[in-house]
């Protein structure tokens, strides 16, 4: 099992040299990974899917996923460096394509490129970007990626983007690109994770539901002709870490760090799957974000 933890990003943890230092600190403690995370902002009234309602006040203080993750790649040596999940569509995919490369050559070819598309309509709407079509955006958003980062000269001509040849360089380090991660838990979602992705942006879950999804995007990669054992999992959980133990129900994000750890490791069926700890609801201290971390590390080690 790989292990992970979120890059210092939101509310009290907004801070880019409280950032570096974190980083640094939690490489140290020998985890395998670093994520960022992506909100442009928090509605005052309850936005519509946002699971017990209103959304923590702390997503409205954020730092920018791109260049936070450049912030890490700096900070560290060893850890890929990821994002679940970049919100994919809000920005030209040429533009993305840019920044990702940039970010593989600044971390010397480390980079995860996990994106997917969101669920907030608010965020859209002050992004200017449709809501509608937003799946078939996302299939041409991975086609312009793949044809920006495969050698020799670009084109891409489709509904919404045309690339006249030309050539953009440089390419990134990995080759023959970065791996590119596809968050999502609808069965269209799963699917295209099968078909496309290098892996699957998961979360920690009951179990049977869990197994439901990826028995979808399983059967899509042999449909398409792909291993589903060569796809990674990456299960990004918020812990609602007690002191003493919580119902058996909750334990798939609420208990003691054992008792969430129990249950990430009934999901970890493969060698390839990876745990993301996101800390930065559970804690308000540095100091303890880093203790928790240490915890999670020993425990899942």
């Amino acid at each position: 099992m790989r292990i992970g933890f979120s890059v210092p990003q939101f509310g009290p943890f907004a801070d880019p040299r409280l950032s570096v230092g974190m980083c640094t600190a939690l490489e140290a403690l020998g985890c395998h990974s670093l994520w960022v995370a992506d909100r442009l902002l928090a509605p005052l009234s309850p936005p519509d899917g946002y699971p017990g309602g209103k959304m923590p006040d702390r997503y409205g203080t954020h730092l920018d996923p791109l260049l936070a993750l450049g912030v890490a790649a700096m900070a560290t040596e060893r850890v890929r460096l990821g994002s679940s999940t970049l919100n994919a569509l809000w920005q030209p995919p040429l533009v993305l394509a840019r920044a990702l490369t940039t970010l593989d050559l600044l971390s010397r070819g480390r980079l995860d490129v996990g994106i997917g598309l969101g669920w907030m309509r608010e965020e859209y709407e002050a992004a200017g970007v449709p809501w509608e079509g937003r799946g078939a955006r996302l299939e041409e958003t991975l086609d312009v990626l793949d044809a920006v980062w495969r050698p020799g000269s670009v084109v891409h001509t489709g509904p919404l983007w045309t690339i006249r040849e030309s050539t953009i360089l440089p390419k990134p380090l990995q080759e023959p690109r970065p791996p590119v991660l596809l968050g999502g838990f609808t069965p269209f979602a799963l699917e295209r994770v099968g078909r496309r992705a290098d892996g699957w942006l998961a979360a920690s879950m009951p179990l049977e539901h869990f197994r439901g999804l990826w028995a979808v995007a399983s059967e899509a990669a042999e449909r398409a002709g792909r291993d589903p054992a060569g796809l990674r999992r990456v299960l990004r959980v918020n812990p609602d870490v007690t002191k003493s133990a919580a119902d058996p129900a909750e334990g798939h994000h609420r208990g003691t760090v054992r008792q969430i750890c129990d249950h990430l490791r009934t999901m970890c069926a493969a060698e390839t799957d990876e745990v993301l700890v996101d800390l930065q609801l559970t804690t308000d201290s540095p100091g303890r974000f880093l203790e928790l971390a240490a915890e999670f590390m020993a425990e899942l080690a």
